[in-house]
């Protein structure tokens, strides 16, 4: 699939898969800055996305942050769809205890696009039953 980019800081390079094996792409920092704990910023990557109609961009915390630093994307997963047209910003969140120091170029997140369906609503009174039924949490076990 190709997606059309705008280099909004033609100084960065264009998120890439960083191994053979990659499903996701880098993210970069514009910019320098600093986020203390427990705070949270948006930071912009300078790049602006057409994803193609029928699919979504995730953009996801970077695992070794998220296990070294504590630090991961306040919104869990971020969703960009395919009518918007703005910078992509990573919103991430500091949950350690020691400020968390970004430099312009660093990897901050991943960009992973996927196919998606969109749905109609049938409504319904009755779903039907199934072993599980309507009980909730915790109710398959804990293990």
């Amino acid at each position: 699939m190709i997606v059309k980019v705008v280099q909004v800081d033609k100084n960065l390079p264009l998120p890439r898969y960083e191994t053979d094996g990659s499903a996701a792409l880098d993210l970069r920092s514009r910019e320098d800055c600093v986020i203390e704990p427990g705070k949270f910023k948006g930071v912009p990557t300078g790049i602006k996305l057409a994803i193609p109609r029928g699919y979504e961009a995730q953009v996801r915390a970077r695992s070794g942050h998220a296990f070294k630093k504590g630090v991961g994307c306040v919104n869990g997963v971020g969703t960009i769809d395919s009518d918007f047209r703005g910078e992509i910003k990573v919103i991430l969140i500091n949950w350690g205890e020691e400020s968390f120091a970004i430099k312009k170029g660093d990897r901050i997140a991943q960009l992973l696009v996927n196919k998606h369906e969109t749905i109609e609503w049938d409504p319904v009174e009755d779903l039907g039953e199934t072993k599980r039924n309507e009980n909730g949490l915790g109710s398959t076990g804990i293990s």
